[in-house]
């Protein structure tokens, strides 16, 4: 019955442990906070190339929410719509040969994100 409630304003998961919930709130429940500072991080880079800070943060934000219905909606992985939007030896391709850097990317800044997010919240359970 909490499923059916609860599926008409959002998406219902199911856990394996209950050990697992201090993920779910490192990534789905600290989530929207990391993508808003990602679209505040992509306006303000997009401002240091020149645009007006108001159509960087437009674009920014259309940006995000377009990838994300389209994430939402296909039926390819995100690794393959990425795969689909770079061209070889383009423009996305540089951008993203920084974000993918192993070392000092986007990965290893995000494992680190969600595994700070989790840990506090294991903390705060006691």
């Amino acid at each position: 019955l909490a499923g059916a409630l609860l599926s008409a304003i959002g998406q219902v998961v199911r856990l394996d442990t209950e050990d697992q919930i201090d993920a779910v709130t490192g990534v789905s429940g600290s989530g929207p906070a990391y993508v808003f500072y990602m679209i505040d991080a992509l306006a303000a880079a997009g401002e240091a190339e020149g645009l007006p800070p108001a159509l960087a943060m437009q674009l920014a934000k259309a940006t995000v929410a377009g990838a994300g219905a389209l994430a939402e909606a296909a039926s390819e992985t995100p690794e393959q719509l990425r795969i689909n939007v770079t061209s070889p030896n383009g423009t996305t391709q540089a951008g993203l040969g920084v974000l993918m850097d192993e070392g000092a990317g986007l990965m290893p800044l995000m494992r680190a994100t969600v595994a700070a997010a989790t840990q506090r919240s294991r903390e705060l359970k006691g």
